[in-house]
């Protein structure tokens, strides 16, 4: 009997065809394998650092100029021909002593003028007081008019105007000829000049400069963002730019309301408490102020990126090493390390070498372990 069921026949062409479906599975594994082995991303090697607050202390230094408390520009009072100059610039003079002269000659002439004047009235007052008095002696006899006596005594008036004129007018030529010479009106050292012999110089035209002896401050031109920190405290620390072993301490006396045109500056002065003498007048002089300590994170440049707009930096998850950007808000920029005022809490890690070539999600490897 022939068996109803029987072992189904494999023509050639159905084996070629298994043949070829196997051969496209395995290459199609294959390349999934390769796809997935391609996609797979190297840890980046990096190098950070746990962040750490702590209390910083920074100071400002600028360099600024000893000058005197007080100083003044001296002229002559009259206008004049300068036959005599006596100091010049540097020369230490006390009060009274003769800086420069004039030609005195127009106002000596003057003073003579005015001399023969009040002789000349001198004299007139002299016959009009004897006037009157022979007229008063005479209406007390009846020897003469009231109208008389009258004229008599106000002809005696008026000559004594007049040599209270004449003196008056003596007085003044001798100002005159006294202005001819100019004398310094206090002690101090003079640190301008501005006349030659020969020259016409006018009234009221300042000639010399005279830093008065006594107090000194240190100015200095200070930009406006300086003011911008805060203080520890008025007090400024001196050093001389020429031999920083001289020292000095002072404190802020002034601040200019008003921003120089030119400079964009702002005056600063400095009293400067019991002066070396090496801190002379001119003397180039340093002044350092320290700002209140703050609580600041400090990473070097390295370590800031931004993240669009902002500045950011790369920090790492301790669970999944895996780096993200956190965006962060900079306190100051300093040579070499860059001051974080917000965005990062302590603990944190954050790559300080190595984050340029970084992705979101990345795994990295900490170069030398961690720091």
């Amino acid at each position: 009997m022939t068996s109803q069921f029987s072992s189904p026949v494999r023509t050639p062409h159905v084996g070629k065809a298994l043949a070829a479906a196997a051969v496209l599975v395995s290459i199609a594994l294959t390349g999934c394998n390769d796809h997935a082995a391609q996609t797979t991303i190297r840890a980046a090697l990096v190098r950070t650092t746990i962040v750490q607050p702590r209390d910083r202390e920074s100071s400002r230094t600028l360099t600024g100029e000893v000058q005197a408390r007080f100083s003044a520009d001296l002229s002559f009072r009259i206008s004049g021909r300068v036959v005599a100059r006596i100091v010049d610039v540097g020369a230490h003079v006390n009060k009274g002593d003769v800086l420069a002269r004039l030609d005195p000659a127009e106002q000596q002439a003057d003073v003579d003028a005015a001399t023969a004047a009040v002789a000349s009235a001198e004299a007139q007052l002299r016959v009009a007081k004897a006037t009157f008095e022979r007229q008063k002696a005479l209406i007390a006899s009846g020897f003469t008019t009231r109208t008389v006596y009258d004229q008599a005594q106000e002809g005696l008036r008026t000559a004594e105007g007049v040599l209270e004129a004449a003196k008056a007018q003596l007085g003044t030529s001798r100002d005159a000829l006294g202005y001819t010479v100019l004398r310094a009106e206090a002690d101090g050292v003079i640190t301008a000049r501005n006349l030659e012999v020969g020259q016409v110089v006018p009234a009221a035209q300042s000639v010399f400069s005279l830093a008065q002896d006594g107090e000194r401050d240190a100015v200095f031109e200070v930009y406006e963002s300086v003011f911008l920190g805060q203080t520890d405290s008025r007090r400024v620390t001196l050093a001389l730019v020429s031999d920083p072993g001289v020292t000095a301490t002072g404190e802020v006396r002034e601040i200019s309301p008003a921003i120089d045109a030119k400079s964009s500056t702002i005056r600063v002065k400095v009293s400067i408490a019991n002066p070396p003498a090496a801190l002379t007048l001119g003397s180039a002089v340093s002044g350092t102020v320290k700002a209140k300590a703050q609580n600041e994170i400090s990473l070097p440049w390295s370590a800031l990126m931004a993240a669009g707009s902002r500045p950011a930096v790369w920090t790492v998850d301790p669970r999944t090493q895996t780096a993200s950007l956190k965006p962060v808000t900079v306190g100051a920029y300093e040579a070499g390390q860059v001051l974080i005022k917000a965005g990062l809490e302590p603990g944190e890690r954050v790559v300080v070498d190595g984050g340029k070539l970084l992705s979101v999600g990345q795994s990295v490897t900490e170069a030398g372990g961690q720091s």
